[in-house]
């Protein structure tokens, strides 16, 4: 295998991160359920047959083993799963796939579509050293940076952990701005205020002129988020409180409307009563 001939690579999940991977690798097929995104495969199967690697950029772990259970697999074929998933199911999926001499790599991505396309992502991947080494050309062409982080579900963990931190900038963020607003402040200056001072996260340069402007168009969907802060609660043995509260939060925003709606609009569950 080539792991530079995109001939051979495809794409199952023509989302926003499937269509984004799909854009800067040069995939030669994606599949979708929605058939209008679709690209040179009117099945699964047709990337699974024609492709030796395979990009998975599905909702959740769920998607990904009924995407896989039905397949024709050949051994040698990687699958490389962005899917922002449980650690445990990720683990075991990639000890199913071994058995069968396929390849899996959880390789989960901190940063949204848009910063994909700009080629300003961290990929965190876990799988076996070897299969990561050789699809790391692939990797490069939409990461800045990728780091080998442990075995098959270590990709998940990292991201989970990732995600709480990020997630909850995000929350203090729209907070703050809620607070702002609330003490009759200007909001632009206020953000630009904030940038220069110690409470600086780049969460504000990507989210704060979304909560500000109240423009949630997706980058990245605030339910996927929400399934995220899930992942996180029933992952750890320790409480978790301020996931906890935002795991609130992010319930009253999908209860509002906003589910699929840029995860910025966290703003709006504190926003409206």
């Amino acid at each position: 295998m080539s792991e530079t001939n995109a001939s051979s690579l495809g794409v199952i999940g023509m989302g926003l991160m499937g269509i984004a991977v799909m854009k800067m690798t040069g995939a030669s097929c994606g599949w979708d359920v929605d058939a209008s995104r679709c690209v040179n495969a009117s099945t699964a199967n047709d990337v699974f047959e024609h492709c030796d690697v395979v990009f998975l950029c599905l909702p959740n772990s769920d998607i990904v083993r009924d995407v896989l259970r039905p397949a024709s697999l050949k051994p040698g074929q990687i699958f490389i799963d962005t899917t922002t998933g449980d650690p445990g199911e990720m683990a075991a999926l990639g000890a199913e796939l071994k058995a069968q001499k396929v390849h899996y790599l959880d390789a989960t991505v901190s940063g949204s579509s848009a910063q994909l396309l700009q080629r300003d992502v961290l990929v965190m991947v876990g799988g076996d050293v070897d299969v990561f080494e050789q699809c790391r050309t692939w990797f490069e062409h939409f990461a800045r940076e990728v780091i080998h982080v442990g075995p098959c579900g270590s990709g998940a963990k990292m991201k989970l952990v990732t995600n709480l931190v990020l997630g909850l900038n995000r929350a203090a963020l729209a907070e703050g701005i809620a607070f702002a607003q609330q003490l009759d402040l200007d909001l632009t200056q206020t953000l630009d205020v904030m940038r220069r001072s110690m409470a600086y996260s780049r969460i504000m340069d990507t989210k704060g002129e979304k909560m500000i402007m109240q423009d949630f168009t997706p980058q990245a969907k605030l339910s996927q988020h929400l399934k995220d802060v899930r992942l996180m609660l029933a992952a750890s043995k320790l409480p978790l409180p301020l996931s906890e509260t935002h795991r609130q939060l992010l319930e009253k925003a999908e209860a509002l409307g906003y589910g699929e709606a840029d995860n910025s609009a966290v703003i709006q569950a504190i926003l409206k009563p």
